[in-house]
C-alpha cells in the first residue's frame, strides 16, 4: 500500500538547517497496524506527514497504490487525503465554536457527498458519542474530544488512519479506551499508522518502528503475516472518480460553513458590517435625497412650462433704473394677438403684468406679489386650480374682480378654512376668491406659491392702472421650432414697433427650456456628487472587512490546516473565505438598505425635504455591497489558500 524510498527532508527555519529526515526507505502493507516511537526530535512526526500527504519530501519516492504521488498537484494530493487518509491530531484541532457533530462533517464537505448530517451522525454513534453531538469541544472532555476526532477521520471510511501521539493528552482510562478503538478499526481491515513516545502504547500494534535522528533504527514485526490481502483501487480510480469543484452540493455546504463561521463571532462580524451597513445606508439616503431633489426640480420645471419664450422690453444686457425691462418697448394685448396668429409655429401666447400689493380678509392682512394674467396663462404655466377654477374668457373680457389665491396666501389669511367664495380686498378692492393654485414651491428667494393670479384686464385697468404690458409669454409647439418662433417673433415686434436700430436695445427673449435644462443638470450633479460621497462610505467599509478578514485568516490558521489536511484544495478554502466575505458584506447591505430608508424617510417627514428611494438605489447597493465583499475579501481569501497544511496546524 505504501512504499517509501530514500526519504530526506531538512527544514530551513534559522540559519542551522535541520534534517528531519535522512534517506529513510519504508514499505507498509495494506491492514497493518504500524507504531512509530522515538524520541522527540527523532523525525517520526515528519515522517507522518509525508505518509499522509501533508508534506513532500525534499529527495526520494513515495509510492501509494502502486503509484508515485510525491510529483501530485496540489488539488490531487488534496483529494487523496479526503477519500484514503483519515487523521487523528494529538491536539484534536476541532473548531473551536463548532458542535461536536458538525466537526465530523467537515470531510464531507470536500467530498461532494450527499446526506452529511447522517453519515456524520452514523459515525459519531459508533465512537459511543451520539448523546454529545450538540456540544462544543469545550463541553467534552479529552476522551471525548479525541473520540470525536476519530469520528471525523472515519467519516469517510479512509483506507489508512493516521494517529499523531492519539494519547499523549489522555488519561489512563481514556487511553485504553482510544487504543481499543484503534485495534478493532484495524481489525475491520483499516491500515493504522500511529506515533507515539509511550511504549506500552506501541504494544498495542502490531509492528514497531524505532526512529532516531531521521532514521530508522528497528522495525520489528508481532505479526509474521504482515498485513492482509492489498487493495484492488488505485489512485488513478480515485482521482478520475473525485467529484467536480464547486458542485452544489459542496457549493451548498460552503455557503452553511460560511454563516457559520460569521454566526460565530457575532460581534465581530457585527463590526465587520458596519461599515458596509452605513456605507449603503448613505448611498440609498443620499441617492433617495438626490432622486427626491429631481422630482421637485421636474415639479418646478413644469411650473415654468414646456418650449415657453419669455419676452420682455428693453435691453436684456443693460442694468440699473435707466433701462430697466418696458422704458423703450412696452407691449400691449394687440401684440400678445399677433404673436398668436404666428401659427402653427405658436401654439399659445398670453400677456401678463405684475406688482406687489396687500391683501386683507378680515383682520389678516398679508403683503404678495399680484399678477393680472390672460386665460392661456393658466394651461402655459400649469397654474390651473385643483381646488376651484381658472378665470373665463368671459370674467376677463368683462375685467371682473375674481382671484385665484398661492398656497403662502391661503395659509397666512385663511388658515385651515376653505377660501372659496370667501370676498378679500386687494388694494383695498373687493375680490371673490374662486380658486386655489397648485403648489410651486419656492425658486431661490423667491416663494412662487406667495402670489395671487387675477384676470389681465382687472389687473391692468382696475388694480395697477397699467396701458400696457409687463412682458408676453409665448409656447412653440415643439422644441425643434424655438429657433424659428424666436426669429418669427423678433421680425414681428420689430416690425410692429418699428425697430430700426439694434433690437437687443429695445425688447428682449429668454428660452426658458434653457432653463429647464440648467435645473436638470445642476440636479443630475447634484445626485452624482452624493452618490460619490456615499461611495466613498461604502469603499471605506471595504477596507474594514478586508482588514478583519486578514484578521480572521492569521485567526484561525490552524483551522485552515486542517481543512487542508481532511480534503480541502486552495480552491476550497478560497471559495469559502469569499463567501465569507459576500454574507457579511451582503448582510450588512440589507441593513444597510432598510437604515436608509428609514433615514429617507426621516428626512422627508422631520426635516421636509422631498426623498424618493428607488429600486434602482436598491439594486445598485446591494450589487455594491456584494462587489465590495469579493473586491476586498479576495486578498485575504488568497492568502489563506496559499498556506500550507503543516505550517498552518502548528502555527502558534
Amino acid at each position: 500500500m505504501i512504499e517509501l524510498r530514500n526519504a530526506s527532508k531538512t527544514y530551513h527555519t534559522g540559519k542551522v538547517p535541520l534534517r528531519a529526515l535522512r534517506n529513510v526507505t519504508l514499505s507498509i502493507s495494506a491492514g497493518e497496524f504500524v507504531a512509530i516511537t522515538g524520541p522527540s526530535g527523532s523525525g517520526k512526526s515528519t515522517l507522518l506527514h509525508i505518509l499522509g500527504l501533508l508534506d513532500r519530501s525534499d529527495s526520494g519516492s513515495y509510492s501509494m497504490l502502486g503509484t508515485e504521488v510525491s510529483k501530485l498537484a496540489d488539488v490531487e494530493l488534496a483529494t487523496l487525503r479526503n477519500r484514503l487518509v483519515g487523521f487523528v491530531f494529538q491536539q484534536f484541532h476541532l473548531l473551536r465554536r463548532t458542535k461536536a457533530l458538525e466537526n465530523v462533517e467537515l470531510p464531507l464537505i470536500y467530498s461532494g457527498k450527499k446526506s452529511i448530517i447522517e453519515k456524520a451522525a452514523e459515525k459519531l454513534d459508533s465512537v459511543g458519542l451520539s448523546q454529545r453531538s450538540e456540544h462544543l469541544p469545550s463541553q467534552l472532555s479529552g476522551g471525548e474530544q479525541q473520540r470525536v476526532v476519530i469520528a471525523r477521520a472515519l467519516v469517510n471510511d479512509p483506507m489508512i488512519i493516521l494517529a499523531d501521539e492519539p494519547t499523549g493528552n489522555l488519561d489512563t482510562k481514556s487511553e485504553e479506551e482510544i487504543m481499543r478503538i484503534f485495534k478493532g478499526l484495524n481489525e475491520e481491515g483499516k491500515t493504522v499508522i500511529m506515533v507515539t513516545h509511550e511504549k506500552e502504547i506501541a504494544q498495542f500494534a502490531k509492528r514497531i518502528i524505532a526512529m532516531r535522528d531521521g532514521e530508522i533504527i528497528s522495525d520489528q514485526r508481532k505479526d509474521a503475516k504482515g498485513g492482509v490481502t492489498e487493495s484492488n483501487l488505485s489512485v488513478k480510480e480515485i482521482l478520475s472518480e473525485s467529484h467536480s469543484r464547486f458542485a452544489k452540493v459542496e457549493l451548498k455546504e460552503h455557503i452553511r460553513q460560511s454563516f457559520r463561521a460569521v454566526l460565530s463571532n457575532k460581534v465581530r462580524s457585527l463590526l465587520s458590517m458596519l461599515g458596509i451597513l452605513f456605507g449603503v445606508a448613505a448611498v440609498i439616503a443620499m441617492l433617495a435625497l438626490g432622486q427626491g431633489a429631481k422630482l421637485s426640480m421636474e415639479d418646478r420645471i413644469k411650473s415654468l412650462g414646456s418650449n415657453l419664450l419669455s419676452i420682455q422690453g428693453g435691453s436684456g444686457k443693460a442694468r440699473g433704473v435707466a433701462r430697466g425691462a418696458g422704458t423703450v418697448t412696452r407691449f400691449t394685448i394687440s401684440d400678445v394677438n399677433a404673436i398668436r396668429g404666428l401659427k402653427p409655429l405658436v401654439k399659445r401666447s398670453t400677456g401678463y403684468v405684475n406688482s406687489s400689493g396687500q391683501v386683507v380678509y378680515k383682520n389678516e392682512n398679508w403683503n404678495t406679489r399680484i399678477e393680472g394674467v390672460g386665460y392661456d396663462y393658466g394651461y402655459m404655466r400649469a397654474a390651473i386650480p385643483e381646488i376651484g377654477r381658472w378665470f373665463t374668457n368671459e370674467e376677463i373680457a368683462k375685467r371682473d374682480k375674481v382671484t385665484i389665491l398661492g398656497l403662502t396666501v391661503v395659509e397666512k389669511l385663511f388658515g385651515d378654512k376653505n377660501p372659496i367664495g370667501e370676498i378679500i380686498k386687494v388694494n383695498r378692492i373687493n375680490f371673490k376668491v374662486i380658486g386655489i393654485a397648485p403648489e410651486k414651491g419656492a425658486r431661490g428667494w423667491r416663494d412662487q406659491d406667495d402670489v395671487i393670479y387675477m384676470p389681465l384686464t382687472t389687473g391692468m385697468y382696475r388694480v395697477m392702472g397699467k396701458d400696457y404690458l409687463d412682458g408676453i409669454y409665448a409656447e412653440v409647439d415643439d422644441a425643434e421650432s424655438i429657433e424659428d418662433a424666436q426669429e418669427q417673433i423678433k421680425q414681428l415686434i420689430i416690425k410692429r414697433h418699428r425697430i430700426y436700430k439694434s433690437p437687443e436695445d429695445y425688447f428682449h427673449m429668454h428660452d426658458m427650456s434653457e432653463i429647464q435644462e440648467m435645473l436638470t443638470a445642476t440636479t443630475k450633479t447634484m445626485s452624482i456628487l452624493l452618490g460619490c460621497i456615499a461611495a466613498i462610505s461604502l469603499l471605506v467599509g471595504g477596507i474594514g472587512i478586508m482588514n478583519i478578514m486578514l484578521v480572521s485568516v492569521t485567526e484561525r490558521t490552524r483551522e485552515i490546516g486542517l481543512r487542508k489536511a481532511i480534503g480541502a484544495c486552495r480552491r476550497d478554502i478560497m471559495s469559502q473565505f469569499l463567501i465569507e466575505a459576500v454574507v457579511m458584506t451582503f448582510s450588512g447591505g440589507l441593513m444597510g438598505i432598510i437604515l436608509g430608508a428609514g433615514a429617507a424617510f426621516i428626512m422627508s417627514t422631520v426635516v421636509g425635504w422631498a426623498t424618493k428611494v428607488s429600486l434602482f438605489s436598491v439594486i445598485l447597493a446591494t450589487t455594491f455591497s456584494v462587489a465590495v465583499g469579493i473586491g476586498f475579501g479576495l486578498w485575504p481569501a488568497k492568502k489563506a489558500a496559499q498556506l500550507d497544511p503543516i505550517e498552518a496546524l502548528i502555527y502558534e
